[in-house]
């Protein structure tokens, strides 16, 4: 060990696992917090999570625990849960002041909030900036080249976190449109669901690019009614996200949409996950938040009414290509 304060991470998933090996390869310490035992053991053990990083040897930097006590002394906590667990989770923790950098991508269902919301009310007294862009889990862990937004309300706190994340395969670009990062990161979501179902049901490249450009459209326009800028949406956490997303059988996201544009259900396909398809929870909540500003989400609606069992892919799409012809 360095001997220095470590860095907290506050989950032992893929996401969770791959941060800790990044910060770590710059020879900092790492106190990773995981609610599986069997995480926690095989990280302390062998320096490995086979459940949810198969392949990757970890850092010996990287320690982990599942007492949230012992995170007290952190120099910052990255918080890499669930959207929808976040603010249970937090709730373990004992607030300390540190730095939050919240790199979960959502909107919480029964409050309709984003994740720096939820983190301000449970933990008022820290500040908290929020880690988005175009990222597999695997890919970092093993070195691969990565950009990513740290978006903070004090671009001055952002600046100042992305120093003690930043290593040379790992580069975070500051700005203070927290907003705007985060809806860039929970609508790509639902949208990668919807590119995976062109792929699932033979539709085409044309098709699957056309979608991407007015999912991005949705983005943009939900974006800006709730107060993110045009830049950050056009940015890393915003269309380069969609990009990756929307283009590789490794996101969950895109996995459950081919499924479903296969013909397999929701229902079968979320009930064999060890890992959650953000997307799937995301995508109503997201279209109540869409409804109540005024915004048309056509590509998100379809989205629900396949998770929701309400329509057939083929109905679905003939809706959405039966939509009156419009200026773009």
């Amino acid at each position: 060990m360095s001997g220095s304060r470590p860095i907290g991470v506050i989950g032992g998933g893929a996401w969770g696992t791959a941060l800790a090996q990044v910060i770590a390869s710059g020879g900092s310490d790492v106190l990773l917090w995981a609610r599986d035992a069997e995480v926690v053991r095989a990280i302390n053990a062998s320096h490995a999570n086979p459940l949810y990083l198969p392949g990757q040897v970890l850092s010996p930097l990287i320690r982990a625990t599942y007492d949230p006590s012992l995170l007290r002394e952190a120099r910052a906590l990255l918080v890499v849960t669930p959207a929808q667990h976040m603010r249970s989770v937090l709730g373990r923790f004992t607030p300390q002041g540190q730095p939050l950098i919240l790199c979960s991508k959502g909107i919480e269902a029964h409050t309709r909030k984003l994740m720096h919301q939820v983190a301000h009310e449970v933990m008022p007294g820290s500040p908290v900036a929020v880690l988005s862009g175009p990222t597999f889990a695997h890919e970092v862990a093993a070195g691969l080249p990565t950009a990513v937004t740290l978006a903070a309300d004090d671009e001055g706190m952002a600046t100042t976190l992305a120093a003690m994340i930043a290593r040379p395969t790992f580069r975070p670009y500051v700005c203070d449109d927290v907003t705007g990062a985060e809806i860039g990161g929970a609508v790509k979501n639902v949208l990668a669901i919807a590119c995976g179902v062109v792929a699932g049901a033979g539709l085409g490249e044309n098709a699957r690019a056309a979608l991407i450009a007015r999912g991005f459209a949705e983005m943009a326009r939900l974006g800006l009614a709730l107060g993110g800028r045009a830049e950050t949406l056009a940015g890393l956490s915003g269309l380069g996200d969609l990009v990756l997303t929307c283009s590789s059988t490794s996101s969950r996201n895109f996995s459950l949409g081919q499924g479903l544009g296969a013909g397999q259900t929701a229902a079968a396909l979320l009930g064999d996950r060890r890992t959650v398809a953000e997307g799937a929870f995301t995508a109503p909540v997201l279209l109540e938040v869409a409804r109540a500003h005024g915004v048309e989400m056509p590509v998100t609606a379809a989205v629900c009414a396949l998770l929701a069992g309400e329509n057939t892919v083929q109905a679905v799409i003939g809706a959405l290509l039966a939509r009156p012809l419009r200026a773009e």
